[in-house]
């Protein structure tokens, strides 16, 4: 199976990554069956899917808690990224949101960040992290010096506790402090086929560096799996009301675009998750597309769009067919 490399680092994987926050349950995902969740997990590596997210606010420590039991005795065998810089055991000048009935803080400082792995370690019973992703950047550089930020990084680096350092909700100026005072390896952030914003703003930057891209949510919150229709009604307080790609205006333009994808997943023996998965690594070089997932039917979906291969004609009609959308999007 083709692996991607990991900007400058010696780690490579699998281009589809699988997403944990679902799997911390609490009040955004609902109650989940962590039995189910640590077999979605096994499926998930049975499958070819070897690099599992996570990060200590995802059910405020929960979701690390489930990925720790999941991989007990199989850590060797995957790559593990969690996040650090969210801190609800104390107060910081810096309020980020309530989650889970927490009041969370962003704290960026070396001593937060070091406390941050500690906890994420014993909850996911390893003792080293592959990917270290910053979670949220700091609102004030002069609060915490991104200097001091990546200093402290590259000493975990070195003590053997981290191997490769991440980057999510950044920009392209952060991105090339990161390169200044160390090695960014990844950046995280949102990407799918109809929200580009990252393609003209961070790609050439993170081409110019040598920096990765992940990419969260490429199948816009399930608007883009072929099983929303223009009848799916959203509950009032559903997280999916405040995206704009599922406002009814936007919702039909892209739904009659996928219902004019239907010949190709006919063609190659796959479901619309899978051809838009497909599709959406071959719009950035080595994209690496983080699926979320919870359930073994979910990530088996998704697991089948390693083996996938779009031929180029295919590949320039679909992007033909989506730029007259996006032309119109709202």
């Amino acid at each position: 199976m083709k692996t991607l490399s990991i900007g400058k680092s010696d780690i490579c994987s699998p281009y589809i990554a699988m997403g944990t926050w679902a799997i911390g349950g609490g009040t955004w995902w609902g109650e989940n069956d962590d039995a189910l969740s640590i077999r979605t997990i096994s499926e998930a590596m049975e499958h070819g899917i070897l690099w599992f997210d996570t990060a200590p606010v995802y059910g405020i420590g929960h979701s690390e808690e489930v990925v720790g039991k999941a991989l007990k005795g199989k850590r060797d065998k995957v790559l593990l990224s969690t996040k650090c810089g969210l801190e609800w055991d104390y107060e910081t000048p810096c309020f980020h949101k309530v989650m889970e009935g927490r009041k969370v803080y962003r704290d960026l400082s070396p001593k937060g960040i070091r406390k941050n792995l500690e906890d994420s370690l014993r909850r996911l019973q390893t003792d080293y992290i592959d990917i270290y992703y910053t979670h949220w950047q700091s609102p004030d550089f002069a609060l915490y010096p991104l200097e001091e930020t990546v200093g402290v990084l590259m000493d975990l680096k070195k003590e053997g506790k981290i191997r490769a350092i991440g980057a999510s909700n950044v920009n392209a100026d952060i991105i090339r402090q990161y390169c200044r005072f160390g090695q960014l390896d990844v950046i995280q952030e949102k990407y799918s086929i109809v929200d580009t914003r990252i393609a003209s703003e961070l790609v050439p930057v993170c081409e110019e560096n040598q920096v990765s891209i992940q990419a969260y949510s490429p199948l816009e919150q399930g608007l883009l799996t072929g099983k929303v229709t223009m009848d799916t009604v959203l509950s009032s307080t559903d997280v999916r009301n405040k995206n704009r790609f599922w406002k009814p205006e936007n919702r039909k333009l892209i739904l009659d675009m996928m219902e004019k994808w239907t010949p190709l997943t006919e063609k190659y023996g796959c479901s619309p998750a899978n051809l838009v998965i497909r599709y959406t690594a071959s719009t950035i070089k080595n994209l690496n597309i983080l699926c979320g997932a919870r359930k073994p039917e979910q990530i088996l979906d998704n697991a089948k769009a390693l083996e996938l291969q779009l031929q180029e004609d295919d590949i320039r009609q679909m992007t033909t067919m989506l730029d007259e959308v996006r032309s119109h999007l709202i």
